[in-house]
């Protein structure tokens, strides 16, 4: 009798592994491991810019409207609660994150007026790790969206998409193009040269 019992579990795991529920298993555990990378990378970000506000503030408190925008655009995508298995939900992250690289990058304009801010060594240090986030919030972003459309594709194909109907897997939202560019277009913070000021007209010539 139990060998009975052992026989049909081993036909129930190979019909389980056939149709593609192993499968099924495995995308969904790379699903959230790489949405929990893209919120790591973001919170990283994120945890850079009170700083940065700060050194930038240091030498250019008068730029108010831009330091404002920024510490408010940080903190609406901070405070955003994402569901990422809900398309509106995961549509109001994209653009709180895509508002927040809006405002990095006009704060990235303005340092761009003060040299003395550009050679602050806590500035220029801010800079480099702000950099490699945001190349991190990429690779992040990337791995994610192929992991998402690995696994809608195994829901919606033949005959996996019979295993997932039965247990309740379905095709799960993902980022979408709108906005994309802004997203995954990182601020410019490259300020290692000083652009050379523009030659003065020449003299008109004399009557």
């Amino acid at each position: 009798m139990r060998g009975f019992k052992w026989g049909l579990l081993g036909v129930a795991s190979l019909l389980l592994s056939g149709c593609g529920y192993n499968t099924l298993q495995v995308q969904d555990e790379q699903i959230k491991s790489a949405w929990s990378e893209v919120v790591n990378q973001y919170q990283r970000r994120a945890d850079l810019i009170p700083n940065l506000v700060a050194t930038v503030k240091g030498f250019a408190a008068q730029e108010q409207a831009v330091l404002i925008g920024v510490t408010e655009a940080r903190a609406k995508a901070t405070q955003t609660q994402v569901n990422a298995d809900d398309p509106a939900s995961l549509a109001q992250f994209q653009a709180a994150q895509g508002e927040l690289s809006s405002a990095l990058s006009r704060l990235m304009v303005v340092v761009e007026r003060y040299p003395e801010l550009k050679s602050d060594q806590n500035f220029r240090d801010l800079q480099a790790q702000l950099e490699g986030t945001e190349n991190r919030i990429t690779v992040a972003r990337n791995r994610y969206i192929a992991s998402v459309q690995d696994f809608n594709v195994t829901v919606r194909k033949f005959p996996t998409n019979l295993t997932a109907m039965i247990f309740g897997y379905k095709v799960k939202p993902n980022f979408t193009v709108e906005n994309e560019s802004v997203i995954a277009k990182p601020p410019t913070v490259d300020f290692g040269t000083t652009p050379a000021p523009a030659p003065e007209p020449a003299p008109a010539p004399a009557n």
